[in-house]
């Protein structure tokens, strides 16, 4: 013969019993409910994460002979809400040959000789949902010169002669 009433500890009543097997009941579909889910901060990438994805799919479709590094990554706009988010970011040519296994975070950009490296202005939106691959972006060479660098200068008043003094990053760029 089967009992269909749970046993009963010493000094419970059935109510009381009952209502315990309820919770460990509740507690364990949390549990597992919690394990089956993935966490939503494991499926997010981080702004430049998802730009740096979006730099390795145009490496992946590109029909040229070299593989492209992100030179400069514009600030992320302001928090809005999605997943989706607006990116702008510039690509520069890099020494290494496009059928590479290497990434291109570990390329040397190409800048010697009188090859200088070819620069790419990116516009588009990214996704930071792990999980989501598609993107939209547009990438055009930029039409000039482009410099990132030091720019420094003398100041004739200065009290020391010949002193430099660094106005920092200078960026020269046309579209």
């Amino acid at each position: 013969m089967l009992l269909s009433q749970p046993c009963l500890l010493r000094g419970e009543s059935l109510e009381e019993t009952q209502a315990s097997l309820s919770l460990g009941r509740w507690s364990l579909w949390l549990l597992l409910l919690g394990l089956a889910l993935p966490s939503a901060s494991a499926q997010a990438l981080s702004y430049r994460e998802a730009v740096l994805r979006a730099v390795d799919r145009i490496n992946d479709g590109s029909t040229e002979a070299h593989l492209y590094r992100l030179l400069e990554l514009d600030p992320p706009p302001k928090d809005l809400p999605g997943t989706r988010k607006a990116v702008s970011f510039r690509v520069k040519e890099t020494v290494c040959p496009r059928p590479s296994l290497q990434p291109p975070e570990q390329c040397d950009f190409k800048e010697n000789g009188l090859t200088l490296g070819l620069v790419k202005q990116c516009l588009g939106t990214v996704s930071l949902d792990r999980s989501d691959d598609q993107f939209d972006i547009n990438c055009n060479e930029a039409s000039g010169p482009f410099c990132v660098g030091t720019l420094a200068w003398k100041i004739p008043w200065t009290e020391e002669p010949g002193r430099l003094q660094s106005m920092g990053l200078l960026r020269v760029g046309y579209n």
